[in-house]
């Protein structure tokens, strides 16, 4: 099977996105170091534009298809996608429409509403969502932009691991969290064509490791929408990230709803940055695995900080006692 894409696709996406997305400068903390015994160096999409790295993808395959004259996308998405999606649609004057678990978080339906885009809420389910928005598409022309199972969405997402090796490049090994691959698969390419002996690792809820158990089993296992506290992790791993994670992962770490949490807390005590669960999972599953990655420096993508300010003091409270004196 051909590669889903090349090296050379995430530098186009990296000229297509530049007067769009922010280049997220890298951070680092001499106390999370001592506690995870490691060198971490955290790349905070959280501070990207539209609060996640979906900015890049969306903005990366919208600015293809504007192009190409297309004049409406739309999506179905947890919220971040659709967020993303709304704000790359009217920063190049397409109508867009985004279809969206009721269950998302109260922040990302707000920002995908105030980006200009038409929200339509549906079933928490793959299935659902899949069903409300090819109703959308006939009913309205657009053409689909999905979450993670496109080229131009990687290689936009992959931009990710240019800047990352750009910026630092003696890292020993890089954690990307996995939901439905596309930000990892993206990684992986740039990351490995950068670096070819850098170890890769995927990070995912111990609650929602379909993407492990699928790589084990060797063919996509679907996620059953597991009630984990990282909602942008639920969903199903796509083919075209599947093909290229099987192919670049050395394994994909898990992380317990507890240690999600703790980490969570960690970056917005110890990094002073806010960071939604599923943003918190990389940090999760090195602090749970360090002793496998003893001695390496290690990069972690915080992939988005769209968490629902009503909810920090909840998430806070949850976080095992043990980790208070960190």
């Amino acid at each position: 099977m051909p590669a889903a894409i090349h090296f050379q696709d995430v530098v186009a996406a990296a000229t297509r996105i530049a007067p769009f997305c922010h280049r997220t400068v890298p951070v680092t903390s001499q106390l999370l170091d001592r506690i995870a015994g490691l060198r971490l160096v955290f790349k905070p999409e959280n501070l990207q534009r539209t609060g996640s790295f979906k900015c890049r993808g969306a903005t990366s395959a919208v600015a293809v298809l504007a192009a190409a004259g297309v004049r409406a996308v739309a999506t179905h998405s947890a919220g971040n996608h659709g967020a993303a999606l709304a704000y790359a649609a009217r920063a190049h004057g397409l109508e867009c429409h985004v279809v969206v678990p009721s269950t998302a978080p109260r922040v990302k339906k707000d920002a995908i509403e105030g980006y200009g885009a038409r929200l339509v809420l549906c079933e928490p389910t793959l299935a659902a969502r899949e069903t409300t928005c090819a109703a959308v598409m006939d009913q309205t022309g657009a053409v689909l932009v999905p979450p993670y199972d496109h080229p131009d969405i990687m290689a936009g997402q992959g931009t990710i691991g240019l800047e990352m090796l750009g910026d630092t490049p003696d890292l020993d090994a890089l954690v990307v969290p996995v939901g439905g691959g596309g930000l990892c698969a993206g990684v992986c390419v740039a990351a490995r064509h950068l670096s070819p002996r850098i170890r890769l690792f995927g990070a995912e809820p111990l609650l929602a490791d379909d993407a492990r158990r699928s790589l084990a089993a060797g063919g996509i296992i679907p996620s059953t929408y597991p009630d984990t506290v990282a909602d942008g992790l639920r969903t199903s791993l796509g083919e075209l990230p599947f093909s290229i994670l099987r192919t670049h992962l050395e394994d994909i770490l898990t992380a317990t709803e507890a240690e999600i949490l703790a980490a969570m807390e960690l970056i917005y005590t110890r990094l002073k940055l806010v960071v939604e669960p599923s943003g918190a999972v990389g940090l999760a599953t090195v602090l749970a695995n360090r002793d496998r990655l003893s001695g390496l420096r290690v990069g972690i993508v915080l992939s988005g900080g769209n968490v629902d300010p009503s909810r920090l003091g909840e998430f806070f409270m949850l976080c095992p006692a043990s980790w208070a004196g960190h």
